[in-house]
């Protein structure tokens, strides 16, 4: 069961984590490529990473820094590294610990980009891939008992909304000494896995972090290595045990610093990490406006649609995932829920009667949006493919925004008159 988040703890911590007391006190944008460096000496500490100070803005610049340093404060992690998006992120950690060879666990339904990542780019250079259901733990344990390299799932499904049970997917793969990636794009404070035990969480923060659809960036955010018994210590992850001994705790970060970021160049930039921290400022006003909302729209919603238009949302009792929600997330698990009309035809005849709800492809945002998926995101999908994610033909994915819920419900309620 998750921890309750006392969202007035985090309205205070990240207005002051963001602002400064004296001086600016919006953080500075440091847009430079190049940092000088006092000496020959300081150059080689800086690049043999024993002074810290700024290398060079391929891995990173003193604006992300900053947004490192909060993000990783409020999600309990070391630390943390801003990337270009939120594929960035993903695309950085799997690079860094992934090789030919290796094998990548994914539980439960994806995001349309990180299923094409996975299924499509890994494996065209030899990292081969298992997929299974949420509750499919035989699959699991047995998968983890092979020696599987890494396993990668999302705290809410996006689209599918499937919950899963967070806690002990993260036992299981500590019990057999496996890095354990959850994306936490949804449930940013709703969920913190790095206080549950999990080695790296990331984030889109285009989406609930910043708000307003003005920045694009990802982040990742690590768990300290501990000094003994550490899983990065173990045979599985020999080829990363240079970088384990030198670093020490802090190895998360160089692992994907020397092995993808330097390489790949996946950074962000220096003005969408200042935009990212202006959306955190008001991240856990927003989350828990949203996470009431939500759920305010999805009762509205049932209630009152036509037959053959059905809305899914965990708080609903009609909810496959409604008992862990009630258990698990009881302030909520992000902004999504979906519509299902039934057909692409009825799906856009809805879409094109909405006044208010905007269409586009992202979520998270202030705004409430909607978007079509198997003519979109998940166009280039096969049948079978859609099937194991939960997209259907009818299938609207919608993302609440900061309006009035009922408001946003009427214009739901006034587009189904269409069907």
């Amino acid at each position: 069961m998750h921890k309750t988040i006392d969202f007035d703890y985090f309205n205070t911590q990240l207005v002051h984590n963001v602002g400064s007391r004296t001086g600016a006190i919006a953080p500075a944008i440091i847009p430079s490529a190049a940092f000088g460096y006092q000496n020959a000496e300081e150059a080689e500490g800086i690049f043999s990473a024993t002074v810290q100070k700024p290398l060079y803005a391929r891995v990173g610049n003193p604006t992300n820094a900053k947004l490192e340093g909060i993000v990783a404060d409020f999600e309990g992690g070391l630390g943390a590294i801003a990337t270009s998006s939120g594929m960035g992120a993903i695309a950085m950690v799997c690079t860094a610990f992934l090789s030919a060879g290796d094998e990548l666990l994914c539980i439960g339904g994806f995001f349309g980009g990180t299923y094409s990542l996975v299924n499509e780019t890994l494996a065209r250079f030899g990292v081969s891939n298992t997929f299974c259901t949420v509750d499919d733990f035989a699959h699991i344990e047995a998968t983890l008992q092979r020696g599987v390299k890494m396993v990668i799932f999302e705290s809410v499904g996006n689209p599918s909304l499937t919950l899963p049970d967070i806690q002990r997917i993260i036992d299981l793969c500590n019990q057999y000494d496996t890095v354990v990636m959850i994306d936490n794009t949804p449930t940013p404070l709703l969920v913190r896995p790095l206080t549950m035990g999990a080695d790296i969480v990331i984030h889109s923060s285009t989406k609930n972090m910043s708000g307003h659809s003005s920045a694009l960036g990802g982040i990742a955010v690590f768990r300290a290595v501990k000094e003994e018994g550490d899983k990065l210590h173990t045979d599985k992850y020999a080829d990363l045990h240079k970088i384990v001994n030198k670093m020490g705790k802090k190895a998360f970060i160089a692992i994907c610093k020397k092995r993808a970021m330097r390489d790949y160049g996946m950074t962000a930039n220096a003005f969408g990490a200042f935009l990212t921290m202006v959306g955190l400022e008001t991240l856990s006003l927003r989350v828990e406006r949203v996470n009431q909302s939500v759920a305010t729209v999805a009762s509205l919603l049932e209630a009152s649609f036509p037959k053959g238009c059905t809305v899914n949302h965990p708080s609903l009792t009609s909810s496959p995932d409604h008992a862990r929600y009630i258990s698990d997330f009881a302030q909520g698990c992000g902004p999504l829920l979906t519509i299902d009309c039934g057909s692409k035809a009825r799906a856009f005849s809805f879409l094109n009667a909405l006044k208010l709800v905007i269409q586009t492809a992202n979520i998270g945002d202030n705004r409430s949006l909607a978007l079509h998926m198997t003519s979109t995101i998940y166009a280039d999908f096969d049948t079978q493919a859609r099937e194991f994610l939960g997209v259907h033909e009818g299938l609207i994915r919608v993302s609440i925004g900061l309006e009035d819920p009922k408001t946003i419900a009427e214009d739901f309620l006034q587009a189904s008159q269409s069907l």
